[in-house]
């Protein structure tokens, strides 16, 4: 019960470095993988899944207002499910997992990003004005809705992974 824990907290993390907080690499999911596998005990298998899904992430060009899975947040699930596999077939059913994730993290990314343009337009007065406080409440709560998205992926990955 406490590694889900852990990998709920790592999963959250890394869906945040994706795309709202510190961006060090950690949603990259060779990195996510391999250490969503170290706390399940299991860092090949975590790797492993991390490699082939690192492989469907580098074909993505994150600039704009591209859409893209939350690959990293798969790894994690992918490795949950790996752990506990026979390597082949494990790693199948564990990319597999990863993907839906990833793309359940997609999802997520495309309503946040609408509810932030929603909250810009309704308050885009006093932004244009300059108003510092709105400013900084828009940004916190663009902020806020994001860790919510990654924290609910990341729980409902995790989640599904150890029921897998």
């Amino acid at each position: 019960m406490m590694a889900l824990g852990a990998l709920w907290l790592w999963g959250t993390a890394v869906s945040l470095d994706l795309i709202s907080i510190g961006q060090f690499m950690i949603a990259r999911p060779i990195v996510a993988g391999t250490v969503a596998g170290i706390i399940v005990g299991d860092p090949v298998a975590g790797g492993l899944v991390g490699m082939v899904l690192e492989l469907f992430a580098l074909d993505v060009l994150p600039t704009g207002a591209v859409r893209y899975p939350d690959y990293g947040i798969g790894a994690v699930a992918g490795a949950v499910v790996a752990a506990d596999a026979p390597r082949l077939l494990g790693l199948g059913l564990a990319v597999s997992v990863g993907l839906v994730v990833a793309y359940l993290g997609e999802i997520g990314i495309a309503r946040v990003r609408s509810m932030n343009s929603n909250d810009v337009r309704r308050v885009s007065v006093q932004l244009d004005a300059g108003d510092w406080d709105t400013i900084t409440a828009t940004h916190l709560r663009g902020l806020s809705r994001d860790a919510v998205r990654a924290g609910l992926v990341a729980l409902v990955g995790v989640a599904g992974a150890a029921l897998v």
